[in-house]
This record gives C-alpha cells, sequence and structure tokens, in this order.
C-alpha cells in the first residue's frame, strides 16, 4: 500500500486534469470533423442506411448530435460526461451500421479493420467515466462533468 501511495506522490498535480483535458479535446475535435463533413456534404447517406435498416428516418439527423454538438460540449467541458454517451451511442450506430461486416476482420496492414470507430468509441467511454477533469467549462464541481 505504500508503494502505491509513494507513486501518486510522485505524479505531479494537476497532471490527472491535463490527461483528462487532451482525451477530451482529441477525441472532440477528431469526430468534430466527421460533423463539419456531415454539416458540408448533408446526412443523406447516414438518414439512407438508417433507413435501410427499417429504422425511422429522423434518426440519422441525430447524427448532428453525435458528431457535432456533443463534441462541442467535449471540447468546452460542459455537460462532458452525456456528451460523451451521445458520442458513444454515435458511434454504436456507425459501427453496427456501417461497419457491422468488418467487426471481425483484421486489415492489411495488421489493425482491427475499424480501429478508427473502435479508438472513438473507447475513448467516449472513457470519457464519460472520467469526466471532464478541471480545465473545462463545467469545472469538476459541475453536475454532469
Amino acid at each position: 500500500m505504500a508503494t502505491a501511495s509513494r507513486a501518486a506522490a510522485d505524479v505531479p498535480a494537476g497532471s490527472d486534469d491535463l490527461g483528462k483535458l487532451l482525451l477530451r479535446v482529441a477525441l472532440g475535435v477528431l469526430i468534430l470533423l466527421h460533423g463539419i463533413a456531415k454539416l458540408t456534404g448533408g446526412a443523406d447517406f447516414i438518414v439512407g442506411t438508417v433507413t435501410k435498416a427499417g429504422l425511422p428516418a429522423v434518426l440519422g439527423y441525430g447524427v448532428y448530435i453525435g458528431e457535432v454538438l456533443a463534441p462541442i460540449l467535449l471540447i468546452i467541458g460542459l455537460f462532458t460526461r452525456p456528451a460523451a454517451i451521445v458520442v458513444a451511442i454515435n458511434m454504436l450506430f456507425a459501427i453496427f451500421l456501417v461497419h457491422a461486416g468488418e467487426i471481425g476482420q483484421i486489415s492489411k496492414t495488421g489493425g482491427w479493420a475499424i480501429e478508427l470507430q473502435g479508438m472513438f468509441l473507447f475513448a467516449s467511454i472513457a470519457v464519460a467515466l472520467l469526466g471532464a477533469g478541471r480545465y473545462s467549462v463545467g469545472g469538476v464541481a459541475g453536475r454532469w462533468n
């Protein structure tokens, strides 16, 4: 037990919060870039994919929430946990509606065929569990951060 306390004492103050900031902003920016592509190019592909799966077309427009609004909230650190959950749900839709056939595949370079989608999914779950940290608009005391 003393070893664990000693190791924790060696970690610079605020490094946990800095790590949360880096994870939150990286995830937010990278997902937002996909959202910007949907804003400029439209969501027709997504709406078509959703309806082809037998789901209501209106769900396809949820991509704007999952790839524009939620990432902005992640970047600024406001309502961070719910925003991260929205991104995770968005990624589940992307994986199961678009990439389902690739789930068990390995790419030509040896990585998981959907490693990007997997990384976005698991990073968003990590942010939902960790919260925003001190370097956020909502702060550590924010109920949803």
